[in-house]
C-alpha cells in the first residue's frame, strides 16, 4: 500500500467533533502515516496544537486566515510567533487572499498576509499560501516579498499554468487537493502536469473538496489516495512513486525527520 502525507488538513473544526478518531483510523487504514493539520483562527490553531501533541503522526501549522484578516489583531500575530517554537509546528499558515467572500477589505488581506510572510521568513518556517480568486495579487505579493529560505506551499493550487510557473520560478511547492479529480476541471490537471516531481505535495483540505467519487460529500484523510492517484496517472508514473515522492518533499519542507 502507497504511504501517503496529508499535508493540509482540518481535523479541528467541528464537522470532524463527533467521529475524529474514527476518521483518523480511517486514514491510517488507507495508508495514511502522516497529516498536516492547519489552523486558522483562535479556536482551530488551538486544535491543531492539541491533535499534534496528542498523536505522534500528525504536526500542525498556525496562522490566520485571510476571510478573517480583519479580527486579527497583533497580539494574535505574537501569539502565533510565540507557537512557532513548538516542536510538532511545522508551518505558518494558512495565510493568504480570498475574494470570493466579502468580510475582509482586500487592503486588510494584503497587510495581514504580508506580516505572515515576514513571520514565517523570521521563525524560519514555510508559509501555507490559500488563494481564491486572487492568484495574480498573490503572485505580485510573493514577487516583491520573495519567499524565505524555508520556502512555502500555494495549498490546493486553484490558478492557471502561467501564474504556477510564477509560483515555481519563486521557490514554492504546489499542493493538489480533491479539484485534480473532478471530471469537468481540466486546468488543475494541466497545472499538475507542468509542477516537477520534486516540487509536488497532495492533500484533502478535508472537510472541504471531497475528491470525486466522493464529491459533495465530507471530505476526509483518506480520500487523499484519490488525489495521488490522479496525479500519478496524469504524470504517468506509479502511484507508489509518487507517494514516495510526495511523502519525501512534504518532510523536507517541514523539516520532519
Amino acid at each position: 500500500m502507497a504511504k501517503l502525507f496529508d499535508t493540509h488538513v482540518h481535523l479541528n473544526v467541528e464537522q470532524f467533533e463527533e467521529d475524529k478518531e474514527a476518521v483518523i483510523e480511517r486514514a491510517k487504514e488507507a495508508g495514511v502515516t502522516l497529516m498536516n493539520v492547519v489552523g486558522f483562527d483562535h479556536d482551530t490553531i488551538k486544535g491543531a496544537i492539541d491533535l499534534a501533541e496528542t498523536y505522534d503522526f500528525i504536526y500542525a501549522t498556525v496562522g490566520w486566515h485571510p476571510v478573517d484578516a480583519v479580527d486579527m489583531k497583533m497580539e494574535d500575530l505574537d501569539w502565533i510567533e510565540s507557537l512557532a517554537d513548538h516542536p510538532k509546528v511545522v508551518a505558518i499558515g494558512e495565510s493568504g487572499l480570498d475574494y470570493h467572500w466579502d468580510k475582509s477589505p482586500a487592503d486588510v488581506q494584503k497587510d495581514v498576509f504580508t506580516k505572515q510572510i515576514e513571520l514565517a521568513k523570521k521563525v524560519n518556517l514555510p508559509i501555507v499560501i490559500h488563494g481564491r480568486e486572487a492568484q495574480e495579487d498573490i503572485a505580485e505579493i510573493m514577487e516583491k516579498e520573495g519567499l524565505g529560505a524555508a520556502g512555502g506551499i500555494m495549498h490546493c493550487y486553484s490558478g492557471d499554468v502561467e501564474t504556477a510557473k510564477r509560483c515555481l520560478d519563486l521557490g514554492f511547492h504546489i499542493s493538489f487537493g480533491g479539484p485534480v479529480t473532478f471530471k469537468n476541471a481540466q486546468m488543475p490537471k494541466d497545472v499538475a502536469k507542468i509542477v516537477p516531481l520534486d516540487r509536488l505535495l497532495v492533500e484533502t483540505d478535508s472537510p472541504f473538496l471531497a475528491p470525486h467519487p466522493y464529491r459533495g460529500k465530507r471530505n476526509e484523510p483518506a480520500y487523499v489516495s484519490k488525489v495521488a492517484e490522479k496525479i500519478a496517472e496524469l504524470h504517468e508514473i506509479p502511484l507508489e512513486q509518487l507517494a514516495e515522492t510526495t511523502t519525501r518533499n512534504a518532510k523536507t519542507l517541514f523539516q520532519i525527520q
